[in-house]
């Protein structure tokens, strides 16, 4: 490694050692957001604040070329109750750092910060190169990327900073939950009486559990549907149920829009459907984009991502790719292996200098 890159690295560690030392729950991210931007600043680079989320551009910022975005998240959820290691204590040990965060998506977002000072000096950019640090995507909360997308200059595509042993997920399965009530009539359980709205769920239930989407992704394979919640308001045994509520879980490929799969739902059951939101649609990036070629080129492996991510709620092509495992997301004592932040800046330098000579 270069003497330029391992100064990077060093940086970057640095400052991921104090981001772990810092709370940085989903909503309360604004001690880590300070960090961030003094760490910036510190540097003489301009920077902006929008609620919990810190935003830079490049010096030579020029707003008649292109600009890729470089984003990853600063909160955290909270460390699970199998933790034996202090969550917020950032040991290094057998080459792994340790600390809540470390792995999602803190290994990320400081080997993007690495890889905006690389950038952030040159003059003869083809493409603008920004940093966004975001809060709430660990809730997927309207206080992160949905936020400063309005602040933002035309975005023409983005790097997204999370865990994915530097492959490529060009494709993310979007989510979308429904509030499903079928409707009956109440009747003594004794009788002959009344329409069981239970028995009408379960026939809804039976054609959910077994029906096929037509449309098969090749990264992200079939849409998936899964009753995940089921009740009545009864509490007598005796009672014939006049309302049966459940909920729905669908994980939906990017060949489907959310309109056309509530479509082909809602004309094959009975009960009434209530989307809670159209937020986290699926997403995709071609696989012949700069970005995407570069890290084929890198030997890195295209793939569809069951999980979702702030990619979701960018409305340009974006690419999730980065250092660190997402197996070990939200597990205790997690870490990310030092050598894995190092690799990380090197690939996303790659990929944006990929993207710079691409355009020229």
């Amino acid at each position: 490694m270069s003497d330029h890159l391992s100064i990077l690295s060093e940086k970057a560690i640095q400052l991921l050692k104090s981001l772990i030392s810092t709370p940085s729950f989903s909503r309360d991210e604004s001690a880590t957001a300070d960090l961030i931007a003094e760490f910036l600043q510190e540097r003489g680079i301009e920077t902006q604040r929008i609620g919990n989320n810190v935003v830079a551009r490049n010096k030579h910022f020029d707003s008649s070329k292109r600009t890729v975005l470089l984003n990853s998240h600063h909160d955290t959820v909270k460390p699970n109750a199998q933790y034996t290691r202090d969550p917020f204590s950032p040991d290094i040990e057998d080459g792994k750092l340790y600390g809540l965060g470390s792995n999602d998506a803190g290994g990320c977002l400081v080997s993007l910060i690495a890889t905006f000072l690389h950038f952030h000096p040159k003059s003869d950019l083809a493409y603008n190169v920004m940093l966004a640090a975001t809060a709430e995507e660990e809730i997927s909360g309207s206080g992160g990327v949905e936020l400063i997308t309005p602040h933002l200059p035309p975005i023409d595509c983005a790097l997204v900073g999370e865990p994915t042993k530097l492959d490529l997920a060009v494709a993310e399965r979007g989510l979308m939950v429904l509030d499903c009530v079928a409707q009956g009539q109440a009747g003594h359980a004794a009788r002959n009486e009344g329409i069981n709205a239970l028995e009408l769920a379960l026939d809804d239930i039976q054609w959910i559990r077994n029906h096929q989407f037509a449309h098969v992704s090749d990264f992200l394979g079939a849409c998936k549907m899964t009753v995940t919640v089921i009740e009545t308001p009864n509490k007598a045994h005796n009672v014939i149920p006049a309302e049966c509520k459940f909920v729905v879980d669908v994980r939906v490929n990017e060949l489907y829009s959310f309109e056309e799969i509530l479509e082909e739902i809602r004309s094959n059951i009975s009960a009434t459907i209530t989307p809670r939101s159209f937020r986290l649609r699926s997403t995709s990036i071609a696989t012949d984009h700069p970005l995407v070629k570069a890290g084929i080129k890198m030997g890195r492996n295209p793939y569809g991502s069951p999980t979702t991510s702030d990619k979701a709620l960018m409305p340009f092509p974006a690419l999730k790719t980065g250092p660190g495992d997402s197996a070990r997301s939200h597990s205790a004592n997690e870490y990310i292996y030092v050598d894995e932040i190092r690799g990380g800046i090197e690939h996303y330098i790659h990929l944006i200098e990929h993207l710079q000579q691409s355009s020229s």
